[in-house]
């Protein structure tokens, strides 16, 4: 409760946090005290701050790659990727931020900026909503030079729209797991009578719905209540989110290379290493697309050399979806032959080490095929 260093702030309440929408009373009660401070919400490795001033949210802030000011940006239509990626780059050395960098760069007006600003802090405020489980706190008081800007938005209004989002979103999320999946129209069934969105005739099949809110300039709260209507009424399926070659094994080194990190601390990593280059020799298609691309002796992959081998294969889609779910089953059975090793340390009395199968699950969800298995 004191991970930023600041012993000065009091903290005037803290907790945990077991289920969406918990957090509901909580920013009723700040704003009905009319407190001054920072409320701080820990889920994983996520972490996200909402600045209250006499009954108002003023700013927030999150480590979230979806709720950055870059990605709101995105999905509302104003930047490109590449613009993402320019700003990104501009404020690495830490002396511009963000939205500053934006208008440097001649990709948004300040005025045009100030309006979305407010939007950026909403994402905050309904992402902590909807935070299903972890702790918080709140510390009195902060220096208003870390807000980006000072807003002022009714905690009462931000509730309101927040509990109807927790709740509607548990219906679409059954059906649209995330802003990365991708919705295709269903063959042979006729078009929907109406379109107001126009997310009907933007979907493609290739675009996920962070391009589609991106190319529409819609919210993504908003678009995917459209492509749920859509679903529910037959018209469009989902599929799971394209992950690019290079992207999947990026994902896939950093899961296998710390399950054999932990294996080497216990000596037992040779013995795995040996059973993982058994595992690909049995599977054709998987030691196909590795050719050539190693594994290193900390597990990692040459992204290229396997982006290169799945591209003579014929590449596409469907390629990439078999890439990804084999890196999937390729790395779980790295962890499905590390588990006893490390269960052995995690039970031992006296420990108090984090449970790295837990790490290692979060990390390869984005190339888990849907159920969770390989098909």
């Amino acid at each position: 409760m004191r991970q930023d260093g600041d012993a000065s702030r009091a903290c005037l309440v803290g907790g945990e946090v077991r289920s969406a929408g918990i957090l509901c009373d909580m920013l009723s009660f700040i704003g009905r005290c009319g407190w001054r401070g920072e409320l701080f919400v820990f889920s994983g490795t996520d972490q996200r701050s909402i600045y209250f001033d006499h009954g108002q949210v003023v700013g927030a802030r999150s480590t979230v790659v979806r709720e950055r000011l870059g990605e709101v940006l995105y999905r509302h239509g104003v930047l490109t990727r590449e613009q993402v990626e320019q700003c990104s780059s501009a404020t690495i050395e830490g002396r511009v931020r963000f939205g500053e960098a934006a208008v440097k760069l001649g990709f948004v007006t300040r005025e045009r900026l100030f309006h979305l600003m407010a939007r950026h802090v909403e994402e905050i405020v309904y992402g902590v909503l909807m935070v299903d489980g972890g702790a918080y706190y709140f510390l009195e008081g902060f220096d208003d030079a870390v807000l980006s800007s000072l807003e002022k938005l009714g905690v009462g209004d931000l509730l309101r729209e927040g509990v109807r989002r927790v709740h509607e979103t548990r219906f679409f999320r059954v059906r649209i797991p995330s802003e990365r999946h991708v919705p295709y129209r269903v063959a042979g069934h006729a078009p929907p009578a109406a379109d107001p969105l126009g997310a009907y005739a933007a979907t493609d099949g290739e675009r996920s719905v962070a391009d589609l809110c991106h190319a529409l300039k819609q919210g993504e709260f908003e678009l995917t209540r459209a492509l749920f209507q859509l679903v529910q009424a037959g018209s469009v399926a989902i599929r799971p989110p394209r992950v690019a070659p290079r992207e999947a094994v990026s994902i896939f080194n950093e899961a296998t290379a710390l399950v054999l990190r932990e294996l080497d601390a216990l000596d037992e990593g040779d013995s795995v290493r040996s059973q993982l280059g058994a595992f690909v020799a049995s599977r054709p298609d998987l030691a196909r697309v590795l050719a050539g691309a190693g594994p290193a002796d900390d597990g990692t992959l040459d992204a290229a050399r396997v982006e290169q081998n799945v591209a003579l294969a014929g590449g596409g889609t469907l390629a990439e979806q078999a890439l990804a779910a084999q890196l999937y089953e390729y790395a779980s059975y790295a962890l499905f032959l590390a588990r006893p090793h490390l269960h052995r340390v995690q039970t031992a009395p006296a420990s108090s080490r984090p449970r790295v199968s837990l790490r290692v699950t979060a990390m390869l969800e984005p190339i888990a095929p849907e159920g969770g298995k390989p098909k």
